[in-house]
């Protein structure tokens, strides 16, 4: 049998062969923690190879996702679907090995990470959804949740301020099944940390509520293992635990251990040789002995556990099957059978009531409906919550005890984004979070990496536009609404009354390939009249609202949120002056966009080439519905601080400016406001 060192040069083997062989990639952390790696997995982790996705297994997390390739060999050698072919291709287009984790690539991979910090905030996201399912679904003498997160992780990742963000909520929440392995190594990309990161980590994390054991020798086998241990029986203290293990990068690399020659790019081919010698790997480039194999083979043992589980989930099933079947519906990501009635009512009486409000009392007033109907969605906002207005009735503090399906994440907006996103992988919860659109900006990585990974998350952005107001520029939103549409993946919902805000809710909660972002006012905004069919048609993201009297249009308005109102009170104006409009709603341009060429041709006919959008936001995005010889009405520079109503007239967004811009396109006289006379076309 292999000894633990001849197992951890397997790992270091292939990651430097295969960054060899791409001539690109990390081998320096791969070779630096192979031997905290291999204690870890064949030791303590709870995975079994055969089914990457039982819901009871340990999340595995690399927040240092350059170092990819120890993932990857790890992944190889313990028996998943990632065969040495697979290594081989490490970098290449269409391998299941790309250069960062991504989550649907690679069986075994938890969370796409790369961006550093990330990684980490995942980590307090799985390790807070496991906490909240335990609290749901264990039962006295039945434990059915009951697994810990591991998050690898480098001085990059706690440089970022996201690690701070999420590792002193986690502190907070007590979240005692999380456990960081900081690879303390001393060394980033452009040389030794210590000219620019002399933190102490130690304090620091211990400040944060976390049980801390330092300098442990990450390349003593025994010292490892003692750590872990030491850290698994420190979970009763209810704290979640950071390993900090001094290691050398690229360790076994006669010319480069220890610095940054191995960080971030191939050893090189002598110095492959000179590594191979050096720890005693005879072995040419990929070849691994049976015996190597036979050291990290998970399956059996992965079965074993995996069987264990599903017996007592089976007597659970005896002992609680309503519970059972909710466990399972929930990790299926199925929705409670009565959700499409429950959702159908609510759209329904908000047409009937016709209330002009604001799109955020609205949204509040649809999740007072569906938190209490979806017992999986959890949301949360970054102190903002009675702004928001993402809190309600049935919501219930996730705190350090547990349970709850409400989280106050303080002012954390990146963390708790990224937060979100983990739980939404882990499986079984549906999170929302909440904040201003403004401030977006701090979450856009996590927001990015959402899109990416097709993760079911719901962000709720309240105070959308300069009709904010009084709060001024630094708070209005003006380029946001177009640079989030730019995001692939990311449906961008602004609802322009109460019945458009519950369309979009249902939209975003029933979709289970990607996140949506729900952009709602303060300002109140008027109900719109629509028939049973144009309600329906919300969900294809844009649709006529108001249609001139032959179906022919001679302008289309295009309004989206507060400003549609502007539009239709232009069409009333134009109609009335002999004038066939057309009033296009857009609320969500990119489910618009996905719609058939039919569809859309039916909504915006080429024929009609006099356009003009409207939305009290960038102007440019608009360009292409209508086109060069079009006009937008709208933002050209950053807000003011003034009411709202002040703000409008001050730029420009208005009924007047859209009945103007139309005339324009005619070759009237933009004065010609009012003078009684018909314009025919």
């Amino acid at each position: 049998m292999p000894n633990r060192r001849e197992l951890a040069n397997a790992v270091r083997a292939l990651a430097m062969d295969a960054v060899q062989q791409a001539n690109s990639g990390h081998p320096g952390m791969p070779m630096g923690m192979a031997d905290i790696a291999e204690v870890l997995w064949n030791d303590f982790l709870k995975h079994n190879p055969n089914d990457p996705k039982w819901p009871d297994r340990d999340r595995f997390l690399l927040s240092n996702g350059h170092g990819s390739m120890l993932q990857y060999a790890l992944l190889h050698l313990a028996g998943y679907d990632l065969p040495i072919a697979q290594l081989k291709q490490f970098r290449q287009l269409h391998s299941k090995t790309p250069g960062h984790p991504e989550v649907h690539e690679t069986p075994g991979i938890e969370t796409t990470t790369g961006p550093l910090g990330q990684g980490l905030a995942n980590a307090v996201g799985f390790a807070l959804a496991e906490r909240i399912l335990a609290q749901r679904f264990n039962r006295p003498a039945h434990t059915i949740v009951d697994h810990r997160t591991w998050v690898f992780l480098g001085d990059g990742c706690l440089m970022e301020g996201i690690s701070h963000e999420a590792c002193s909520l986690a502190g907070t929440l007590k979240l005692g099944k999380l456990i960081a392995i900081y690879d303390d190594n001393g060394i980033s990309i452009d040389g030794k940390v210590q000219g620019w990161f002399t933190d102490d980590t130690q304090k620091r994390f211990e400040a944060y509520g976390w049980h801390v054991i330092a300098d442990i020798d990450g390349h003593d086998s025994a010292a490892i293992k003692a750590a872990i241990e030491n850290a698994i029986a420190a979970e009763v203290a209810g704290k979640p635990i950071m390993l900090a293990m001094k290691t050398t990068i690229g360790f076994g690399s006669p010319g480069k251990a220890g610095s940054e020659g191995s960080h971030g790019a191939p050893l090189g081919k002598d110095e492959v040789a000179a590594t191979r010698l050096a720890l005693g790997w005879t072995h040419g480039p990929f070849e691994i002995p049976a015996d190597i194999y036979a050291g990290w083979d998970a399956k059996a043992s992965g079965a074993a556990k995996q069987a264990d589980w599903n017996a007592r989930f089976a007597t659970y099933q005896i002992a609680h099957p309503e519970l059972a079947a909710e466990f399972a519906r929930t990790n299926q990501g199925q929705l409670p059978a009565s959700w499409p009635q429950t959702i159908a009512a609510l759209i329904t009486k908000f047409d009937s009531d016709a209330q002009s409000i604001a799109s955020r009392k609205a949204s509040q007033m649809v999740l007072d409906t569906i938190v209490a109907a979806v017992p999986e969605l959890v949301g949360g906002s970054a102190d903002l919550a009675h702004s928001n207005y993402s809190i309600v009735k049935a919501s219930k503090d996730v705190n350090s005890t547990g349970g709850g399906n409400y989280i106050y994440y303080g002012v954390r907006e990146f963390a708790m984004t990224a937060i979100a996103n983990a739980m939404s992988l882990h499986g079984g919860v549906i999170p929302y979070t909440a904040t201003f659109l403004v401030f977006s900006d701090y979450a856009r990585n996590a927001v990015r990496l959402s899109a990416l990974m097709g993760v079911r998350n719901i962000h709720v952005y309240t105070h959308d536009s300069i009709g904010l107001g009084e709060d001024g520029p630094t708070h209005q939103p003006v380029e946001h609404l177009a640079s989030l549409r730019l995001m692939p993946n990311l449906d961008v919902w602004r609802p322009a009354d109460a019945v458009e805000s519950a369309v979009a809710w249902k939209v975003a909660v029933e979709r289970q390939n990607g996140p949506s972002a729900l952009v709602f006012s303060r300002q109140n905004l008027a109900h719109q009249t629509r028939s049973p069919a144009q309600i329906q048609a919300i969900e294809q993201g844009g649709y006529v609202l108001l249609d001139a009297p032959n179906g022919k249009p001679d302008a289309i308005l295009i309004g989206t949120g507060s400003e549609l109102e502007l539009a239709m009170q232009a069409a009333r104006t134009l109609s009335a002056e002999g004038l066939s409009v057309r009033v296009v709603s857009m609320p969500c341009t990119r489910i618009f966009d996905l719609q058939s060429a039919a569809y859309r041709e039916q909504v915006l006919p080429k024929a009609c080439r006099v356009r003009v959008a409207v939305e009290a936001a960038s102007v440019d995005y608009w360009r292409k519905y209508v086109g060069l010889d079009g006009d937008v009405i709208g933002m050209h520079s950053f807000g003011l601080s003034a009411p709202a109503e002040a703000l409008y007239a001050h730029f420009g967004i208005s009924a007047d400016a859209i009945v103007q811009a139309v005339r324009a396109q005619l070759g009237v006289p933009v004065n010609a406001l009012n003078d009684g006379k018909t314009y025919a076309i």
